[in-house]
């Protein structure tokens, strides 16, 4: 393989390995731009990954299988934007128990489909004339589905939040839900939406996980990619265009794993990545001070009571 082939197999890889990435981080940070932070996203891309490809076995629609990821990772947000929201629960209890609950009936029902090879899954879409494009066409434009989706969304995401009075709504309902109340938003209503696209979104990267990337069930597929979604939400400062490209980097890691393995870097540190930069997120975020400084929403985390100051 010579070295423009070699650059070009990388890039390739790290953009599939990097897609559910950005799919899980830009539905969480619509859903922290509202206010809710959602730490269930590792069980919610497990769930999608096993739901998907278990009615992909049955169906042979893959159509059905990416809708019934999306639902079910709606329907899990909604327990607990109920917990968040009704109930004034702690947001990070709730989000740990939503991570569990999904690890927990991933396993429970992927028992039964371990290591059977999906009938049909997400080819690769060869884009005429961009995929000439020298080194970078032949990795960028011959992805699946999964990865236009996921920049497509990047951009919609992106757009609604800072260029549109949706948008304005999301950020003054996340930064300060009294005084969005006292102009009439709907703070429940706006938090719910939020909440429920951005699991929507956790359960499509468990698809892409499924469908478009290994094509099989393996308890342990998600392998901590929800947990460096978190902490890509907060080092891309809740901006959807840098988490395109802190989760292309992550995906260029996991690409290179192997050669880093042929350079005397251990497997184990890099199984460990996950929850070292999810703990380093949280600690840096941890301070109102800190969350302040790197512009995380001023009311992240704290549940909103109606007429209370």
């Amino acid at each position: 393989m010579n070295f423009v082939s070699y650059i070009t197999s990388i890039l390739e890889r790290a953009l599939v390995a990097g897609t559910p990435l950005l799919l899980a981080t830009v539905g969480e940070i619509l859903t922290e731009r509202s206010g809710i932070m959602n730490l269930g996203l590792e069980g919610l891309m497990a769930i999608g990954a096993v739901t998907s490809l278990g009615v992909i076995l049955g169906t042979e629609n893959l159509f059905l299988g990416v809708l019934t990821a999306i639902a079910v990772g709606g329907l899990m947000s909604t327990i607990h934007a109920f917990i968040s929201i009704n109930l004034r629960g702690r947001q990070i209890l709730s989000g740990l128990a939503i991570s569990m609950l999904g690890l927990g009936l991933s396993g429970l029902l992927g028992r039964r489909y371990v290591g059977i090879p999906l009938p049909v899954y997400f080819e690769p879409i060869k884009i005429p004339y961009l995929s000439r494009i020298p080194i970078l066409g032949e990795a960028v434009f011959t992805q699946n589905a999964f990865f236009y989706i996921s920049v497509a969304l990047t951009i919609i995401i992106w757009y609604i939040l800072f260029r549109t009075k949706w948008g304005i709504t999301i950020r003054s309902v996340g930064e300060n839900p009294l005084a969005a109340d006292a102009l009439g938003v709907n703070v429940t209503k706006v938090r719910y939406i939020c909440t429920i696209i951005g699991g929507c979104l956790a359960g499509l990267a468990g698809a892409q996980l499924s469908l478009g990337y290994i094509h099989l069930w393996i308890e342990g597929m998600v392998g901590g990619r929800g947990w460096i979604a978190i902490a890509l939400t907060i080092f891309s400062t809740w901006n959807p265009l840098r988490a395109f490209l802190g989760s292309y980097l992550f995906g260029g890691v996991y690409a290179l794993q192997f050669q880093l393995q042929g350079i005397g870097i251990s497997p184990n540190i890099l199984l460990m990545l996950p929850y070292i930069s999810t703990l380093v997120a949280l600690l840096v975020t941890s301070g109102a001070t800190s969350r302040k400084r790197i512009g995380a929403p001023s009311s992240l985390g704290e549940p909103f009571i109606k007429g209370e100051k």
